[in-house]
């Protein structure tokens, strides 16, 4: 049995969870929700894949609750038992020395919020000398393998589950970033709405975020497409059909994209000249879940004449980036000297 449990990275979004742990890679990429009965219990029933896949088809005294909102901490407890759920999980809980851990957190986060994150995950096994805060545009220029040291500037468009996170990076700290509560659920949400609106029926976030997949664009098709998508009407409650095509889901889609896009005019609007022209040659690199959405990079470009890089794997890249500062601990050392880490530092000291 081994005595020290193995070094850990955490991507700890508001739709999904991805844990890496040293040596192995990414061992868990989950949603970050649980099931709970209804009532004063609250007891959990089921936690990430086994929660979704139950989403929709149980009794009616269970509820669906995530304890992340946009990026942050609303409910404490579930999210202390959820982390403490996937920590056992990937490493197992027979440690006699507990593992370090690097968690990613919004750009834009409070010191309450901090302080929720790190109590929660102390609590969950992780020990409390050896915790790092990273926001996640950093972690996410780390695992799209820039030198984030550099002197030079590069910008960050993560697309993450409840928020977009744009940052720009350089010489190991965040120069200016911008944290705004669109992302992929927004989207599905936008699906939804457009639904209830055109068709007068409801659907899941299931259905939503399948919508999203199978015809999701930022940009409009050459080549109309259709799906047939099942709900239930709000007048009869009975179930329907309705087909929605391409061009409809485009349309429902647009107002989070510009909010997407002046999310990053802003920021490169306020950065500094010298920066903004490193930012003109390398490109904008576009990572995180939302950033799957098809022709989103193109999009950002044409609006922007600026060149978008699209992660290898954008889902995973703020995990491989944490994953990577934890198994290379010398990281830390080059960090420190930036302003979140500083803040970090303030707040184990209170």
């Amino acid at each position: 049995m081994a005595i020290i449990a193995p070094d850990i990275g955490i991507d700890l979004g508001t739709s999904n969870i991805v844990v890496y742990v040293h040596k192995k890679g990414i061992v868990i990429n989950e949603p970050t929700i649980a099931l709970l009965e209804r009532g004063g219990r609250r007891a959990v029933k089921a936690i990430g894949d086994e929660a979704r896949d139950m989403l929709g088809r149980t009794a009616g005294d269970l509820t669906a609750e995530r304890p992340l909102s946009d990026g942050i901490i609303r409910d404490y407890d579930l999210a202390q038992y959820m982390l403490h759920y996937f920590v056992k999980k990937a490493i197992g809980s027979s440690r006699l020395i507990k593992p370090k851990g690097v968690i990613t957190v919004p750009c834009r986060i409070s010191p309450i919020e901090r302080r929720a994150v790190r109590q929660a995950a102390i609590s969950a096994g992780i020990r409390s000398s050896h915790l790092v805060l990273v926001p996640k545009p950093f972690a996410s220029a780390v695992g799209s393998g820039l030198d984030v040291f550099d002197p030079t500037g590069c910008m960050i468009v993560d697309v993450g589950g409840g928020t977009t996170e744009v940052a720009v990076i350089s010489m190991g700290g965040i120069v200016i970033s911008r944290s705004i509560r669109v992302g992929g659920m927004k989207m599905d949400e936008a699906i939804v709405s457009y639904v209830k609106r055109e068709f007068n029926m409801l659907i899941g976030d299931r259905t939503a975020e399948s919508v999203k997949l199978d015809l999701g664009s930022a940009l409009p098709l050459e080549d109309e497409r259709r799906v047939t998508i099942r709900g239930r009407d709000l007048i009869t409650n009975l179930p329907q059909t309705a087909d929605l095509t391409s061009t409809s889901v485009y349309n429902a889609l647009q107002d989070p994209c510009r909010a997407i896009l002046a999310a990053i005019r802003f920021v490169l609007s306020n950065t500094p000249p010298e920066l903004a022209g490193d930012i003109l040659r390398s490109g904008i690199y576009l990572t995180g879940g939302g950033a799957l959405l098809f022709g989103l990079d193109q999009y950002i470009a044409s609006e922007l004449d600026i060149p978008v890089r699209l992660a290898k794997d954008p889902a995973l890249t703020a995990a491989q980036g944490v994953g990577q500062i934890a198994e290379h601990i010398e990281y830390l050392d080059r960090i420190g000297k930036s302003n979140f880490m500083r803040e970090d530092l303030e707040e184990k000291e209170t």
